[in-house]
């Protein structure tokens, strides 16, 4: 029971620390699971543990969220720019090509190239503003960059805020667009996901309750303390440790 209990926590952090961080969700827990077999993984503690991190993102911004009133422009294309994503990724899912990238080589090479990219992003002095800069070209822009984070290794949070910087969005808003754009991303992720629970024998049971507990936790805390730090420093801190992970990869691959 206690054993679980670790699991989960460990999941959720990973889960909940690297989701909204440019250093790849999906590389770190397809890594951490080839490397321990963790017994209390299972598709219902996967739902869980994304439900906890779109719980988490969707409290963070309520204000932004459930204000349509005064924010119906900024939710509309949030949704627009979500759209190439999720049709993208409903057919490499539903074929099933989805799979033949999910391998560590793929990961490595991604890790250490679109770390590079951020790192040349980043550079951007410019101080462009979701309130006044943010309209259809761009969103559209940063959505069919955000297609590449159905590549392992490539990282959903690192490409979008490569893109908004790219486009010279600041470095707070960059990471808000990211984190607004994560909440359709993480619901089609969910709802793909239900889809196929339907099809097993699941049992539900209080680790899937400590999985949402625990992904939410980390997942607020990761995008609170996020946004303070990326205020104050630059990215090359999360470029650094891409390139770290990238090199042990290519050191065990070759």
């Amino acid at each position: 029971m206690l054993q679980n209990i670790i699991e989960i926590i460990i999941l959720s952090a990973i889960q909940g620390i690297s989701e909204f961080l440019p250093v790849s969700s999906s590389a770190h827990l397809i890594l951490i699971s080839s490397l321990y077999d963790f017994k209390s993984s299972s598709l219902l503690i996967d739902i869980s543990l994304h439900l906890g991190s779109l719980m988490a993102i969707i409290y963070f911004f309520r204000n932004d969220l459930f204000d349509v009133k005064n924010n119906k422009r900024l939710l509309s294309l949030i949704i627009l720019g979500s759209i190439p994503l999720v049709i993208v990724g409903y057919i490499l899912y539903s074929t099933g090509l989805i799979y033949n990238l999910r391998n560590i080589k793929v990961i490595a090479w991604t890790t250490l190239i679109f770390g590079i990219v951020l790192f040349i992003s980043d550079k951007s002095r410019f101080d462009k503003k979701i309130s006044t800069n943010l309209n259809f070209q761009s969103i559209l822009f940063i959505g069919f960059f955000q297609i590449l984070s159905l590549i392992p290794g490539v990282s959903r949070a690192g490409i979008t805020i490569t893109a908004a910087r790219i486009l010279k969005f600041n470095r707070v808003d960059s990471s808000k667009i990211s984190f607004l754009l994560s909440i359709p991303a993480l619901t089609g992720a969910s709802v793909l996901s239900l889809k196929d629970i339907f099809t097993q024998s699941i049992e539900v049971n209080y680790l899937a309750g400590i999985a949402i507990i625990s992904s939410f936790i980390f997942s607020f805390l990761t995008v609170k303390f996020f946004l303070i730090y990326i205020n104050k420093f630059s990215m090359n801190a999360f470029v650094i440790y891409r390139i770290i992970i990238a090199l042990i990869l290519f050191g065990l691959i070759y």
